[in-house]
């Protein structure tokens, strides 16, 4: 990822954010409550993978505090920021990822999926629970087999639903860019 900010990472921003609050309501519920498999999560790990962190950061802020607030009424914070870090984290190695190249072979697929599943971890393992620890006075043992729970369901989305679009999307781009302009 080059550290120029243009018109594309606005445009992912906000398809990406719009994305994430229509799929809000598309949820497989896990039998764990409030918690459930999200394919949002995938939209959101494509195009951090793709546009780097400060898009992943916007689409997880935003598009979780919008879906929150249009869809149940309220926002829940301590759910809202975890968004972020996941954006973020896998928005940090879109260079290593060479997706937009059309270098998401397999090793950038397991790299990617090893990056995901940390930060997956950071955000549901750790700040999930303690936030709404602290912000939600919420009971530990609750908020933490929730978050393992949301962990487990993130990786499985993202590792795969995520791992197919952004190996589809590098196979085009590969072949985008490989055209020339003829003189």
């Amino acid at each position: 990822m080059n550290k120029k900010f243009g018109i594309k990472e606005v445009v992912a921003m906000g398809i990406g954010t719009a994305l994430f609050v229509v799929l809000t309501e598309v949820q497989i519920p896990i039998g764990i409550p409030n918690t459930s498999l999200q394919p949002r999560m995938a939209v959101l790990a494509f195009l951090s993978a793709i546009f780097g962190p400060l898009v992943g950061a916007v689409i997880g802020l935003l598009g979780h505090a919008l879906g929150d607030a249009l869809f149940y009424g309220s926002v829940w914070w301590s759910w809202v920021f975890p968004e972020a870090v996941v954006g973020i984290a896998i928005g940090a190695f879109a260079k290593k990822f060479a997706v937009r190249e059309g270098g998401f072979d397999k090793k950038n697929i397991i790299l990617f999926n090893v990056m995901q599943v940390i930060a997956n971890a950071v955000a549901w393992m750790l700040c999930a629970p303690v936030l709404d620890i602290l912000v939600y006075a919420e009971p530990a043992n609750k908020v933490f087999l929730q978050g393992i729970f949301a962990f487990l369901g993130n990786i499985i989305i993202i590792g795969v639903l995520g791992s197919l679009l952004l190996a589809a999307y590098s196979k085009m781009a590969g072949k985008s860019s490989s055209l020339s302009k003829e003189d």
